[in-house]
């Protein structure tokens, strides 16, 4: 008889979720266990941009995140998870300059005091926003351990990075060609700029030489470019030493037009010969090949452009003219003097800034800088040794050392108010520089550096800064230091991952994490990357509201496969919530046939049936191919195992079969089959809540259990005892006798409830042996009208015929089969167990897969070739006989 308990009948995610989270804080789930002899677990949440929502992108790597925490938590680890935010210095602050200028504000209006002021509100808005949304996915943070890349402690640690770096000598001060954003009005550092195809087109104009000197009969030189509106900057002409061509003119001096300066032709192995004309303009102050030029030929830098790329005073008349009206106006005034030769349309590449999108200007300006060579040196090199860091997949660490091989000296000195304002005070007298962590003493004679640090400069200490560094006495710097795994984007290796592993040998001796899994992007089902020009991004919190966290986290861990990206579909989480649906009602009708139990206690081994064995030994298996592959990170295998088992084996077999047991007279039977349904339904409740916490906590505290939360429940490990290959074939073989009479019954619409004859012609008396023992199962499942089990079985004329492994089976259904139909039938099983076998034997054929391959997988292939040509010579019997009796 079955209770009645409170559940739906249809899983229903607001119901289930309402509350649990705030319980979770209330009974401190999320806190480190504090057992000092449980081995430490630590992850730190790569810190979202106080810039807005969360996106789909936050959600998978936090889902991944979670999910590695609780399994560890469950398993007894000595668990952390730090949350946190970065300050994400030009990003916040253009956000909060936009919504000023909605409202007429500058922020040169409000000055800086002020205008940090309105950073930090929107900071604290957009902060709670997130730790709502991190409560939404279910997020098993520790907020006691909550951090913020300004908070103060982050901010000490910030200061002493910058004043030891610069008393090692790796941070200087110089004047070099940075990229320049004109809308921030800040330096970027050369990972901050995206390269897309621009039209544009090559310039091709007359620079006269200054004595009137002919050359190929004409008194000018060819010179292509473009960028004419940095013409006015120009203080040099260059061609490749080797360039016979231009030998004779090496040394002699050309006007620029429009500005009538004159500039010499100098010769530089950096110019292509092959390339073009040969000759090149030399504009220092706006290129960083012309500054490199420059410097060997002790050419003039001459700016030509303020700060928001208007042009300044050296760009004589188009002085205050915006860049690209001022390029229009000059090209209109080199046509009008006769100066242009030609304009050829091009498309190239152009540098934008990833912040605001605009076109970057090549600058010379004054910052700060970190030398890199000596840093990317001591990663490269620790990749070498025992403390490497692992990346996942592997070939991200090729990516990874490229980039620190070539790397260039980093700028690190961003034209902002919001962020760590620059350690450095210029005396007002002298102009000495002081570096300290502490302003001086006299602070009213020193006045401090405007700039701040990039944001990429602050979040690389990100690992050790969160754990109480610098103070390397503290309890969680030493007890989680260095953090166990980190979960992020491809797409921020060089941004962040290299400078966390670079910052962190150098300050603390250690790498930051021990492995590093790197994930793609997320995009719409075409395969486009979400955006908001293309209007096809996506609200996590929309997916939640709609189908819960559990669906949202399900389809994001399920379709992971390390380092690709993943297209998101509406098809998907429907089928995420369809298959929490099938979890929800099976439970139901577990926990409605448990009866009084206290909790689940399985039965002597010894009152074990083939069914309890079965699932028990899959269960074993699951088990232990999910532990194994949520170590490899290989979190979509293991959640097809999971899948599988579930729906498949337990509910769609185990329950099935439970059924006629539980409504039988044999209370001790009965009373088995409660505690095995309990116990397996128990395990994969553990299975499922590091990735579906909500549901799966719901369903285990309506059930027997012991224990406050299912989070800090035991997770499944190995029982030897459970595996049973035997009875997994055995069950295997019924399964297939039950499918291929159901098959059978479905082509001949023949309805379950007729009885039917069913003849078993097996082909060894294990076979047979393994029919005859269960004839209970095959009479539930396949309701046959006569049954009969054995090797001189003999098949009618007309029968319905399917082959099994080992058997045989055939359904005389003369009145419902047409004999030439099932001629075609059987010519499609020929067909089918043909090509099975053909598939096999070329793979076997193959003396790579037969050498490399798991030496499983062989022996796997090589009894699929058996069974397939088994039951292709029974189809190819069946075939002929049929037809000879037709």
């Amino acid at each position: 008889m079955t209770k009645k308990i409170n559940m739906s009948t249809k899983y229903d995610s607001t119901a289930v979720e309402a509350g649990q989270y705030q319980n979770w804080l209330d009974e401190k789930v999320f806190k480190p266990s504090g057992n000092k002899k449980a081995k430490p677990y630590s992850i730190v949440l790569p810190p979202p941009n106080v810039t807005g929502k969360l996106h789909l992108g936050h959600a998978w790597d936090t889902t991944l995140q979670d999910m590695l925490i609780r399994q560890k938590r469950m398993q007894g680890y000595d668990t952390l998870w730090v949350p946190g935010m970065d300050h994400a210095g030009i990003a916040t602050q253009a956000k909060v300059e936009a919504k000023l200028q909605e409202q007429g504000i500058s922020r040169y209006d409000l000055g800086r005091k002020k205008f940090v002021q309105k950073v930090w509100e929107w900071k604290d808005d957009y902060a709670a926003t997130i730790k709502k949304q991190w409560a939404k996915l279910g997020l098993s943070l520790d907020y006691g351990h909550e951090r913020f890349t300004l908070d103060k402690g982050f901010s000490k640690a910030v200061r002493k990075v910058f004043v030891d770096l610069y008393n090692k000598g790796l941070i200087y001060r110089g004047k070099y060609i940075i990229n320049w954003d004109p809308k921030a009005r800040t330096a970027l550092s050369d990972i901050e700029v995206n390269y897309k195809n621009d039209k544009g087109a090559f310039y091709h104009v007359k620079y006269p030489f200054a004595d009137g000197t002919t050359f190929n009969g004409k008194n000018y030189i060819e010179v292509a470019t473009t960028r004419p509106e940095t013409m006015m900057g120009d203080s040099g002409i260059a061609v490749n030493p080797d360039d016979e061509r231009y030998k004779d003119i090496v040394g002699k001096k050309v006007i620029v037009p429009l500005i009538n300066r004159e500039v010499p032709i100098v010769a530089d192995y950096y110019v292509d010969k092959d390339f073009g004309t040969g000759i090149v303009k030399m504009t220092p102050a706006h290129d960083p090949n012309d500054f490199q030029v420059g410097k060997r030929h002790h050419l003039a830098q001459i700016n030509t452009m303020n700060q928001d790329a208007t042009m300044n005073e050296n760009a004589g008349k188009y002085e205050g003219m915006d860049r690209f009206k001022a390029r229009k106006a000059m090209v209109s005034d080199l046509k009008k003097k006769g100066l242009i030769i030609k304009i050829d349309p091009i498309v190239h590449a152009v540098g934008h800034s990833q912040r605001t999108g605009v076109q970057v200007e090549a600058r010379l300006s004054t910052q700060w800088f970190v030398k890199m060579k000596p840093l990317a040196k001591m990663a490269i090199d620790n990749q070498k040794g025992d403390d490497a860091v692992h990346f996942h997949p592997e070939r991200f660490e090729h990516t990874f050392l490229q980039w620190m091989e070539n790397a260039h000296d980093w700028v690190i000195s961003r034209q902002l108010w919001w962020g760590h304002q620059i350690p450095a005070w210029y005396n007002k007298k002298t102009g000495k520089v002081y570096v300290g962590e502490h302003a001086p003493s006299d602070i009213e004679n020193w006045k401090q550096d405007p700039d701040v640090l990039d944001t990429w400069f602050s979040s690389g200490l990100w690992p050790f800064a969160t754990l109480g560094w610098p103070d390397t006495n503290s309890e969680d710097y030493k007890r989680y230091f260095p953090t166990s795994t980190l979960i992020t984007g491809y797409d921020i290796i060089f941004f962040w991952v290299a400078r966390m592993i670079f910052q962190s040998l150098d300050f603390t001796g250690k790498r930051p994490f021990k492995d590093v899994l790197l994930h793609g992007l997320i995009r719409d089902e075409q395969g486009r990357k979400m955006s908001k020009s293309l209007g096809n991004g996506i609200d996590p919190m929309d997916v939640i509201k709609n189908y819960g966290a559990d669906a949202l986290r399900w389809f994001l861990s399920n379709g992971t496969t390390a380092g690709q990206d993943v297209r998101f579909s509406y098809d998907k989480i429907k089928s995420a919530w369809n298959f929490i649906n099938k979890i929800w009602n099976a439970s139901r009708y577990v926990i409605m046939n448990l009866g009084d139990m206290d909790k689940p206690e399985l039965p002597d081994k010894s009152e074990w049936d083939l069914s309890d064995r079965w699932i028990l030994s899959r269960l074993n298996w699951v088990v232990n191919h999910v532990t194994k592959k949520y170590d490899e990170y290989d979190f979509g295998e293991a959640g097809r195992a999971l899948y599988d088992f579930i729906w498949n084996d337990f509910c769609d077999w185990y329950i099935e079969m439970s059924k006629a047991k539980l409504n039988g007279d044999d209370e001790r039977n009965k009373r088995n089959t409660q505690n095995v349904l309990a116990y397996v339904l128990d395990q994969i409740l553990r299975l499922l809540q590091p990735v579906m916490p909500f549901v799966t906590n719901k369903i285990w505290h309506i059930m027997p259990h012991e224990g406050k939360e299912l989070a800090l429940a035991k997770y499944p490990v190995d029982h030897p005892e459970f595996n049973d290959p035997k009875a997994e074939s055995d069950a295997n073989s019924l399964i297939e006798l039950i499918k291929a009479v159901r098959n059978i019954r479905s082509e001949a619409n023949a309805k379950m409830a007729s009885a039917v004859d069913i003849l078993i012609k097996t082909k060894d008396d294990k076979i047979k042996e393994i029919f005859e023992n269960n004839k209970d199962y095959i009479q539930r499942f396949c309701h046959p009208q006569k049954l009969e089990i054995g090797s001189n079985v003999k098949a009618p004329k007309l029968a319905m015929t399917s082959v099994i492994t080992g058997a045989e089976i055939n359904i005389p259904l003369a009145e419902l089969v047409n004999i030439d139909d099932e001629i075609k039938r059987l010519n499609k099983e020929v067909d089918k167990f043909t090509f099975e076998v053909q598939r096999a034997e070329k793979k076997l054929a193959n003396k790579g897969f037969v050498a490399h391959a798991p030496e499983n997988l062989v022996k796997e292939e090589k009894q699929k070739q058996t069974d397939n040509q088994t039951k292709l010579n029974a189809a190819k019997q069946r075939l002929d006989a049929i037809k000879k009796q037709k």
